[in-house]
């Protein structure tokens, strides 16, 4: 199955925008599907409902990062371009979708108790999540598709 479908899929089950992409794209890069939904597990609503970076994309960041991360403190060029990949997400995710961060494509501040139910009551999780998910899926697909050189990973 393709990562875009087995995000949405893990989604659909009940997993956190964050963990839904790192869970569907990190065992194409040698990440087991649990470590990848411990290791995203904090990161949904925003960072833990604060509404900040949509967890769809931070989940991206942290597929860009096993791609493109540095593995040597002294290996500045793989950190400049695993930034400029990173950078080359967001311009693409905010021109289709206008921001990053979850307040703003939720249009509900999700860090009160007042906005946490409103969100669940609206059913904004269920309408609009699944978009963020797979634009984030469908960045990812179409970076990875253009990367010019062959790495380590197994897609």
């Amino acid at each position: 199955m393709e990562p875009k479908v087995q995000a949405l899929n893990y989604f659909e089950e009940g997993f956190l925008c964050s963990q839904s992409i790192l869970m569907a794209y990190g065992p194409c890069f040698g990440l087991h599907r649990e470590i990848a939904a411990r290791l995203a597990a904090s990161f949904g609503g925003g960072i833990a409902r604060r509404g900040e970076t949509c967890g769809a994309v931070l989940g991206a960041f942290m597929v860009l990062g096993l791609i493109y991360g540095h593995t040597s403190a002294e290996d500045i060029e793989t950190k400049e371009r695993a930034y400029l990949m990173v950078n080359a997400f967001i311009a693409e995710f905010q021109a289709h979708l206008g921001s990053i961060k979850c307040r703003d494509l939720l249009e509900i501040d999700i860090n009160t108790p007042e906005g946490l139910e409103l969100a669940r009551d609206s059913q904004v999780f269920t309408s609009r999540c699944p978009g963020y998910v797979s634009k984030a899926a469908e960045i990812l697909d179409s970076m990875i598709s253009r990367q010019q050189s062959p790495s380590n990973h197994h897609f």
